[in-house]
């Protein structure tokens, strides 16, 4: 895969992922690709990232049912970050029970919650 060699890859050979909703564009989490997950979610058009706690492939939704399909790829103009738009299934893409990871914002120097849990985390790893 020629597309795997025109990545800027870091000293641990991975490359930041971003998930994105394809949809409604909204960031939904980051996580990390090394080589393997990058052309297993080539391959198997869901989104496979790598561990960096577990030291292996993680594909998104496994436990959890929360899958995401890929709709499409994109790099970033340094070749060092991907961006990934996909359709997000089951309950969202946060391991805490939301829609997104990115669900506090800074107002007036406090980060603020604003989503509420949509699942209880217990319920999505049992």
């Amino acid at each position: 895969m020629n597309f795997i060699s025109q990545i800027a890859w870091n000293m641990e050979g991975l490359i930041p992922a971003i998930a994105q909703d394809a949809k409604s564009n909204r960031v939904l989490m980051m996580a990390w690709m090394n080589k393997e997950a990058l052309q297993a979610t080539v391959f198997e058009r869901r989104a496979v990232y790598w561990s960096r706690s577990r030291n292996k492939l993680w594909r998104k939704g496994e436990q959890s049912g929360n899958i995401q399909r890929l709709v499409g790829l994109h790099l970033d103009c340094d070749s060092d970050t991907i961006l990934l738009k996909v359709k997000q299934t089951g309950y969202g893409a946060c391991h805490t029970g939301r829609e997104s990871c990115f669900f506090r914002v800074l107002h007036d120097n406090n980060w603020s919650t604003i989503d509420e849990v949509i699942r209880d985390p217990e319920e999505m790893y049992r």
